[in-house]
């Protein structure tokens, strides 16, 4: 799902931003309940411009909620999401501000992957070239005249990135872009991810498979049963433990998963066997 909204012209806005809030996604102390759920409790959390963070945790963890929170989709219970230091709702030109795919599933089948393009650009009042610009940055600029239809899974998210992209955003938000990608199409996403947060953009990219984006994330969040469990750097993530296998347990600790595998014993040493002596009737 691809956020995409046109500026109202007689909307009251607030002043623009300080400076310093540039590109700044800020989450703080955001709860929000369902009725009788309670999905998110407390989650606090910032990315910064320059930086790819990783929002980690298991399926059902909170993740899609705390996004669809932060984009104004749904009303926190409690607490605040801020895109350069106000509300997402309140942001002057939204899709300029950030690009965000929930779901890369949100075309008609029949639409052209240009045409689909060049629908949003129509919403967002800029040029019919900016959807070739996209196409050619996510590397479908060759299939601009396929139907959506006939797309694999990996060209679908290709081109849900292409439309989150068409407003050149600060800040780009993705929900699980590597789910069903081949190792091909992964590290190209690597590439493409860490290369825009290069431009000083900030990235903020939801995974439930932490070595799906151990490569590519400078800061991760994690997240289990609605709560935060841990927020830093990949670094502090590891405490010093080595290979993906060590990381994956860190993470399955954390999240307090049913799935842990039980610390393995150090093996058995031999016994020291004395070392027989030289008799003197053995010379």
């Amino acid at each position: 799902m691809s956020i995409v909204e046109q500026q109202p012209t007689d909307a009251v806005r607030s002043e623009p931003p300080a400076r310093s809030e540039h590109g700044r996604l800020v989450v703080r102390n955001l709860a929000k309940r369902f009725r009788s759920v309670e999905a998110v409790r407390d989650i606090s959390f910032t990315a910064e411009p320059g930086q790819v963070t990783g929002f980690l945790g298991p399926n059902g963890a909170g993740k899609t909620t705390t996004l669809r929170a932060v984009l104004g989709l749904i009303t926190p219970t409690s607490g605040t999401a801020t895109v350069n230091g106000v509300p997402y709702r309140e942001l002057v030109q939204p899709t300029r501000v950030v690009g965000a795919v929930l779901d890369s599933n949100g075309f008609h089948r029949s639409r052209k992957a240009r045409t689909h393009l060049r629908v949003y650009t129509a919403a967002m009042g800029l040029p019919d070239r900016r959807a070739d610009e996209v196409l050619e940055l996510v590397g479908l600029a060759s299939v601009a005249n396929r139907k959506a239809g006939g797309f694999s899974l990996g060209m679908r998210q290709r081109l849900a990135l292409a439309t989150a992209l068409l407003g050149d955003p600060q800040v780009l938000i993705l929900d699980e872009p590597g789910s069903g990608l081949d190792p091909e199409g992964l590290a190209w996403l690597r590439g493409f991810l860490r290369r825009y947060a290069a431009t000083g953009r900030t990235v903020l990219v939801s995974s439930h498979q932490l070595a799906e984006i151990s490569q590519t994330v400078d800061r991760v969040v994690i997240v289990s049963k609605g709560r935060q469990v841990f927020e830093g750097s990949m670094d502090e993530l590891a405490e010093g433990r080595r290979g993906p296998a060590d990381l994956e347990r860190r993470f399955l600790e954390l999240t307090e998963s049913e799935y842990l595998p039980e610390a393995t014993a150090d093996p058995p040493t031999s016994p020291v066997l004395p070392v027989p002596t030289t008799q003197e009737g053995d010379r």
